[in-house]
């Protein structure tokens, strides 16, 4: 049963809404505030448009997808480098440990080679010790100079 890395398209939608579901159930049960409004129509709408907001990978075995990653591009006034963030990456609970996830960390990176990307930047939920720890030992390493923040447009519109 050999594991397949390779772009997704609009026919993964259904797949990768599940893996959401069950990606997302996990997290909530790090952090119960968390919510999401993320799955399929999502998917669909906003990867395969006119200006796509990310680009995507899946993994499959059996013509299963069993895994996926979604980055989209970024850039580092401070060094003047081209990136890439990672928006998720999932692998199912029951194909964990199988080097599936560092399979598609590699062909995110073997994309940034080909377009002269230098870095790849994500977050991490930090009551996520099994990812940490998986990020850790390909040797990401944490930046604590920084603050990840975030605002709603809308809140930002009104308050300026």
């Amino acid at each position: 049963m050999a594991i397949v890395i390779r772009r997704a398209s609009a026919a993964d939608a259904n797949a990768i809404g599940v893996l959401a579901k069950e990606f997302q159930a996990f997290l909530r049960s790090l952090d119960p505030t968390t919510d999401f409004d993320w799955g399929a129509p999502q998917y669909l709408r906003d990867g395969f448009r006119d200006n796509p907001a990310f680009e995507a990978f899946v993994a499959e075995e059996d013509s299963v997808v069993i895994a996926f990653t979604l980055f989209h591009p970024g850039y580092d006034t401070d060094r003047g480098e081209r990136g890439f963030y990672m928006t998720d990456l999932y692998v199912s609970s029951s194909h964990r440990g199988r080097g599936i996830g560092k399979r598609l960390m590699r062909r995110i990176a073997e994309v940034g080679h080909e377009r002269g990307v230098s870095w790849l930047a994500w977050s991490v939920l930090k009551r996520n010790a099994a990812a940490v720890k998986f990020y850790e030992q390909i040797g990401a390493a944490h930046n604590d100079k920084l603050h990840q923040m975030h605002a709603k447009i809308d809140a930002l519109t009104e308050a300026t």
